[in-house]
């Protein structure tokens, strides 16, 4: 039974206490309570009106070309404000590991600020709709998750999807990414954008197209590890329920 715990973090559990509260601190919990749900609540639409804007496109269209630039302020905008996740794992609002948190969400603002948006020539790429379709549903499916969780009433389907949609969505949006990235690479070499040469007064250089290179190469064992620790987590709360 999980009656006195609540699914919280990246699916992870927290205890709660069975005795009684003082009043102070019953009203500053529930404040606290208020604050997390209506900021879950406000992610969970964000996410949804995201996934309308990109059907109704495609509905209208009938191709994603072009698909990317009509929701790109949107999604920079969610992708940005999830840096808070890191600010809330680093307070302890959320228990999940900083560094699993970090490496999601940079990842993704890496991918929308130094890929996506710097690069326009790759905003019409399938690999791009790959990653999007990814984010949206994982995202709604996650939140969805954390509000009804919040709320004590957890529909089946919601925690099903929370544990088995990511054994999918995960590696979709993986490849995704990586061809991204690798879309991009010719048009970094040609270009040299946000390389440095040298010679430079602070004789220092960096090749973009190299860094994106090894990024690359370093995105299957970090993916991995969060998929592990998403994974034990998602052990503990089933074994409980």
């Amino acid at each position: 039974s999980v009656d006195n715990q609540v699914p919280y973090g990246a699916g992870c559990l927290q205890e709660t206490s069975g005795g009684k509260e003082a009043p102070e601190t019953a009203r500053r919990k529930n404040s606290s309570f208020d604050k997390i749900f209506q900021g879950y609540h406000s992610v969970v639409t964000w996410w949804l009106v995201l996934a309308i804007a990109m059907v109704r496109f495609y509905m209208e269209k009938g191709t994603h070309k072009g698909l990317y630039k009509s929701i790109q302020k949107t999604l920079k905008f969610f992708q940005t404000f999830a840096l808070l996740e890191i600010v809330h794992c680093l307070i302890g609002i959320v228990p999940t590991s900083v560094i699993v948190a970090g490496v999601q969400v940079s990842s993704r603002i890496f991918m929308v600020w130094l890929i996506t948006h710097s690069i326009k020539p790759i905003q019409n790429e399938e690999s791009v709709v790959l990653f999007l379709v990814a984010w949206t549903v994982t995202e709604i499916t996650r939140y969805s998750f954390y509000t009804f969780s919040l709320l004590d009433h957890l529909p089946y389907f919601i925690k099903w999807a929370r544990y088995n949609f990511f054994i999918i969505l995960y590696p979709v949006g993986v490849v995704g990414e990586l061809l991204t990235i690798y879309a991009a690479l010719p048009y970094v070499k040609k270009t040299g954008m946000f390389s440095i040469r040298l010679p430079n007064k602070y004789n220092v250089s960096f090749d973009y197209y190299y860094f994106l290179l090894i990024t690359m190469a370093s995105y299957i064992p970090c993916k991995y590890m969060v998929v592990s620790t998403l994974s034990v987590c998602c052990e503990r709360f089933c074994k409980v329920s």
